[in-house]
């Protein structure tokens, strides 16, 4: 199964999502990307996740473009329709799927505060998946 988790930064949602995703179905080829792909992952989406026993600290933001060679079965979009247009993937697909989750990327606050924002948007990504990997595993 070849996975594609696509957001317009990926600094924070989509690489959450994807270490989530890999550790649910180790068996997947999961990638994620973005449209306007960021410098570097967010310092707290990769603290957030080693809290739950997950390293992404070695995931980099990539652009989707050179993905869209790349045929996939499923393309995730993770925005949040309320604060952002979400991105189009133009590649062969056999799905698509979307699951928006608030961008902790602009939570403001003491870095307590932001953290507590990061645990929500990381522990709703993780409810999001597992109830679209039941979906999956359902359909398969």
């Amino acid at each position: 199964m070849r996975i594609l988790i696509l957001c317009t930064g990926n600094a924070c949602r989509s690489p959450m999502a994807a270490g989530l995703l890999r550790q649910l179905r180790p068996g997947w080829e999961v990638a994620s990307a973005g449209t306007y792909p960021l410098a570097q992952v967010h310092p707290l989406a990769v603290r957030v996740m080693a809290e739950v026993g997950l390293d992404i600290s070695g995931e980099r933001p990539q652009p989707v473009a050179p993905l869209t060679a790349r045929p996939f079965d499923h393309v995730i979009t993770v925005c949040d329709d309320a604060r952002e247009a979400c991105p189009v993937f133009t590649g062969a697909v056999r799905q698509r799927h979307h699951l928006p989750f608030t961008d902790p990327y602009w939570a403001q606050g003491t870095e307590q505060e932001r953290l507590l924002v990061f645990r929500r948007v990381r522990d709703s990504i993780r409810q999001g998946f597992e109830g679209l990997v039941r979906e999956l595993d359902k359909a398969e």
